[in-house]
């Protein structure tokens, strides 16, 4: 297949789209953007959207936002990949910050369960259609298939920490080595060429992007002080953003520790109704910080103006550092992929990402198909969360169903298929 370079326009308005129906997460966003990219508008090849994904997946913070940006910097540079990582979140922040407004007045979510029932059901179609591709291509060996298996069972089974499970493929597929890919020829914009990697770009870069994400947090505590509120959010989630190691699911137990326990920001059932509302609205799973954020202004008594000024906050400084680790890092990472040990590592990172988007599949696929979840013992002393097969969901397993015939089958338009997944779903469920 040969990658060809959009018009900046047509790459906007696939941003966009990505954007609007980016539901289920990261693992669903991942797909979504690899069945448009790379399958609908065959704008990058599929090694080169994977060394992308594999790189983002070592980075703290939101990888699917990570690789948004790092695939719009590959198409048309620095601009692109600012207007791909923005357009990524910004629809979903700003549903979110509406429902957050109406939650906080209203003391309850609005009713959007309904309504959100047949697209979680599509997702998890979407997800494993792009599982198949993604399993095509980067279960090239024995060995491979053996790293993707062995990540599903260290998370699923194992519940072993994300970091871990990398690191040891990792290691593994540095010592193994693989075949170096020739570099992609350059393009007329071409800051993705390797040959933009060197030092003096890289300290620029990480300058410049770490004083726009850092000084508005400086000027903050320096005007208000150090423990107002918004000094605190600045601070809190500049840290999450430095330090979460395994994107969204991998921040939430500190998040929920910071937030509830020590700021007490949120009692334990808001930032669970947070949650619930991040999972079921587009973009990234981990705009619940700007959930967060618009609840700790609102909790500490300005009003509508600090909410607003909280949650702008929190995602500020939970999406900037992505274009500090992209715009620094991926000229690198490029260069890379003609190493043959550095093509190994990143191989077999690939294949353990494969057992990590399996393992959050199941655990999305079961929370969406089934109403209730049981804890088992483990003969190593462990537990593993099953879902109860006596309550799954028929509606939205029908659903589902019907979603992946349309998408691997019949190879329909992903967007009709979501829009009618949603009014099938919205129409059962009010009857029920």
């Amino acid at each position: 297949m040969t990658a060809t370079l959009p018009a900046f326009r047509d790459f906007v308005a696939a941003s966009f789209r990505i954007g609007c129906l980016g539901f289920g997460g990261p693992v669903g966003q991942i797909a979504l953007m690899h069945r448009i990219f790379v399958g609908e508008k065959q704008w990058i090849d599929e090694a080169r959207y994977l060394h992308a994904l594999n790189y983002c997946m070592l980075l703290p913070g939101p990888e699917a936002q990570q690789l948004a940006t790092y695939v719009g910097w590959l198409l048309h540079g620095v601009k692109g990949g600012i207007v791909a990582g923005a357009l990524f979140v910004l629809p979903g922040a700003l549903v979110v910050l509406a429902l957050s407004w109406l939650y906080a007045v209203f003391g309850e979510l609005p009713a959007i369960a309904t309504l959100f029932l047949g697209i979680k059901a599509a997702v998890v179609a979407l997800v494993f259609e792009a599982m198949l591709k993604v399993a095509r291509r980067s279960l090239r060996t024995r060995i491979d298939i053996a790293i993707a298996t062995a990540a599903l069972v260290g998370l699923y089974v194992l519940n072993l920490p994300f970091p871990l499970v990398v690191l040891l493929a990792a290691v593994i597929g540095f010592v193994r080595g693989g075949a170096a890919v020739s570099p992609s020829p350059p393009r007329a914009h071409d800051t993705g060429n390797p040959a933009a990697a060197n030092a003096m770009h890289a300290a620029v870069t990480s300058l410049a992007w770490s004083l726009l994400w850092l000084v508005p947090v400086a000027l903050l505590a320096a005007m208000l002080g150090r423990y107002h509120v918004l000094t605190e959010i600045g601070l809190l989630f500049s840290q999450l953003a430095a330090v979460s190691f395994g994107g969204a699911y991998a921040a939430l137990a500190y998040l929920q520790q910071q937030a509830v326990e020590v700021y007490g920001w949120l009692s334990p059932a808001q930032m669970i109704d947070g949650l619930g509302l991040a999972e079921t609205t587009p973009g990234p799973l981990i705009l619940v910080t700007q959930f967060v954020g618009f609840m700790a202004g609102w909790q500490a008594g300005g009003g509508p103006g600090l909410a607003i000024a909280g949650a702008a906050l929190a995602s500020w400084c939970t999406f900037a550092p992505s274009y500090l680790w992209i715009f620094a890092g991926a000229p690198f990472a490029e260069r890379l992929r003609t190493s043959r040990r550095a093509s190994g590592l990143l191989g077999a990172i690939g294949a353990a990402v494969l057992g990590v988007i399996a393992n959050l599949a199941l655990r999305f696929g079961a929370q969406v198909l089934f109403g209730r979840q049981v804890s088992v013992s483990t003969p190593w002393g462990g537990a593993i969360t099953l879902p109860d097969l006596t309550t799954i969901h028929l509606l939205a397993a029908a659903i589902a169903v019907a979603a992946g015939v349309a998408l691997i089958v019949a190879r329909a338009n992903v967007v009709l298929v979501i829009v009618a997944c949603a009014m099938v779903g919205w129409a059962g469920g009010s009857f029920q």
